[in-house]
């Protein structure tokens, strides 16, 4: 597979990137940006300029965009459309396009076999990471942009295999003795010394040079000792003669820097050079001189290594985080990320408020649409992301799903001492997408407050991150006498005095009985949240909850007819207030509590 070099006006306005097969039948566009292959430095290249159709004989067909601006040239002349032989090239702007010889670089072979390699002359010298890093540059001026501008560089890179082209052109250019770059993956090749080395990116400085040689002994060596190695196999006149054992002649030394991340696991730089001639020649170029020459150039290797390697990292728990975002709430998220993941998800008691949300209408509409089940899935998911969203909108967590009906809190894992606040914004918010909306649901929340268990709860075989404890309970017997009393929304009374102690914050309220839910030995003071949304087409105001909290009062003194009266007195589509009036002429009341159902 041939490769195309772009190459700028300035030595790090370069990239090399391999031309797909042409059995693929994939078209690359070159442009300066959202192209497949970009060239960001040079303005005389449009968003997309020219398009490369790769040749099934090695070669390219390139044919320019019609939008794009400025003129391509090709032999010297403008040209439209044309075929690129291996060497040949043609240019836009200030950037040379040149289509490089196939290298072959994909499949690296060993330094001649074990028993050659063994017998070449090699000089090795280990760098302790740690003592190279403390010792300056000798020329740090040769240095000092392309240093400034290496962390934008490389954290700028919108794609693994951007960065690694990035990364190989920085090196190439930076290292004036080096002839070859290559970003390798050795895998396992530490505790298999017969593992592939896959090579990531590659790039030379030569269009027709072929892919340099890897001494697999060396690459193994650094990774063992997670230290920089350089082995230079031959000096003066004796590298005439030992030149058989390297892998090619315009090869005399490499070194290798292992990247010390678990994102980049098994990956090496390695770079290989070839001494000047006069050091050649004249045999002035002892090992120990080209280590200390190398130096720079291995301390320079090293600083891009870790940088690459600290971006993979980073990006490799972006990527983890995105991944888990579906998985775990914004605010389990925000906690994860500030501290170890086994604490923050340990279960610990904690004041919560807990919703639990249901929909109604879901029997009905499932009976309805019996023949259009697909359809009902879809209304009924739809149904559902609205209560979610409004649940992790208001920093809750989706604690479980009870077949048409969510389970949120608030108030883990970190504090939150407006949870209540939270939880009755995110309920009312639910209330009015429900009768904004044309999904045909109407919905039912229970919201209760008190101490529970939260956290990562389960069997050895199975866990997941919710709720535990009487208020959870408790909350899902509230949800299910919004039902009875008509009132979408119910507190119990803990929720109730948190929400009055936070000022309210615009929220209205309706006492609407004390009530024993099953299951439950003590009765709970139950109100209504009522929002903007209507009831049908009707409102509840401030003088219908003052009538009704007056009737109330006369229930619990033992009042009933005066009771029924003034109910009776009240709109009788209010759910609420028909339901106090069956429990009344039902006589089944024990003083002031009733005693409900499951």
């Amino acid at each position: 597979m041939a490769d195309l070099i772009a190459q700028g006006p300035q030595n790090y306005h370069r990239w090399r990137r391999e031309v797909p097969d042409a059995a693929m039948r994939r078209d690359v566009v070159i442009g300066r940006s959202d192209a497949d292959w970009n060239v960001p430095w040079d303005p005389m290249i449009s968003r997309a300029h020219v398009r490369l159709i790769p040749q099934a004989d090695g070669r390219l067909e390139v044919i320019a965009v019609a939008s794009a601006r400025n003129p391509v040239y090709h032999q010297g002349r403008h040209a439209v459309r044309f075929v690129l032989v291996p060497g040949d090239h043609f240019v836009i702007g200030k950037t040379t396009f040149t289509l490089a010889a196939a290298t072959g670089k994909r499949s690296p072979e060993r330094l001649g076999d074990g028993a050659a390699e063994d017998e070449v002359d090699v000089t090795e010298n280990v760098f302790d990471h740690v003592a190279l890093r403390r010792k300056h540059f000798r020329d740090v001026n040769a240095r000092i942009d392309v240093l400034t501008r290496l962390p934008d560089l490389i954290a700028s890179s919108d794609s693994d295999q951007e960065l690694l082209v990035r990364v190989t052109s920085v090196l190439l250019q930076s290292t004036p003795s080096a002839e070859a770059v290559s970003i390798l993956s050795a895998g396992d090749l530490q505790h298999d010394p017969e593992a592939p080395i896959e090579v990531l990116h590659y790039d030379n400085r030569s269009a027709t040079l072929g892919g340099s040689p890897i001494s697999r002994r060396l690459v193994q060596r650094s990774i063992e000792k997670r230290e920089s190695i350089l082995n230079v196999w031959a000096s003066g006149d004796s590298m005439l003669t030992t030149s058989a054992f390297t892998a090619r002649e315009d090869v005399d030394w490499a070194y290798c820097v292992p990247l010390r991340t678990q994102a980049c696991r098994g990956w090496v730089i390695y770079i290989t050079g070839k001494l000047p001639d006069t050091e050649m020649m004249t045999g002035s170029g002892s090992p120990v001189d080209i280590s200390e020459q190398l130096h720079d150039d291995v301390k320079f290797a090293e600083l891009v290594g870790t940088t690459m390697a600290s971006l993979q990292q980073s990006r490799q728990l972006q990527r983890r985080q995105a991944a888990m975002s579906n998985f775990f709430a914004p605010i389990v998220m925000r906690a994860l990320a500030s501290g170890d993941s086994e604490k923050v998800l340990q279960p610990r008691e904690a004041e919560l408020t807990v919703m639990f949300c249901d929909l109604r209408g879901f029997s009905s509409r499932s009976e309805q649409d019996s023949q259009q089940l697909l359809q009902l899935l879809s209304d009924v998911s739809d149904a559902l992301g609205v209560m979610t969203k409004h649940i992790l909108g208001y920093d809750g967590v989706i604690g479980d799903f009870h077949g048409d009906a969510a389970m949120g809190f608030w108030g883990w894992p970190l504090a939150q001492d407006r949870s209540i606040i939270q939880a009755a914004g995110a309920a009312l918010a639910i209330q009015a997408e429900y009768h904004r909306s044309d999904l045909g649901f109407r919905c039912g929340i229970g919201l209760a407050h008190g101490r529970a268990v939260a956290g990562q709860i389960g069997t050895k075989d199975q866990v997941k991150v919710t709720a535990f404890g009487p208020v959870v309970n408790l909350s899902s017997r509230l949800e299910s006498m919004s039902k009875r009393f008509g009132a979408e929304i119910i507190l119990d009374e803990a929720a109730r005095a948190a929400l009055l102690a936070a000022g309210r914050h615009g929220f209205r309220l309706r006492r609407l009985a004390k009530v024993r839910p099953a299951g439950f030995a003590s009765p709970v003071e139950i109100s209504e949240l009522i929002g903007e949304a209507a009831i049908g087409t009707h409102q509840v105001t401030d003088a219908l909850i003052a009538d009704y909290e007056a009737a109330l009062d006369l229930f619990c003194a033992s009042d009933l007819d005066g009771a029924l009266r003034l109910f009776r007195s009240l709109p009788t589509w209010d759910g609420p207030t028909q339901m106090m009036i069956k429990q009344i002429l039902s006589g089944d009341s024990e003083g002031d509590v009733i005693d409900l159902p499951k």
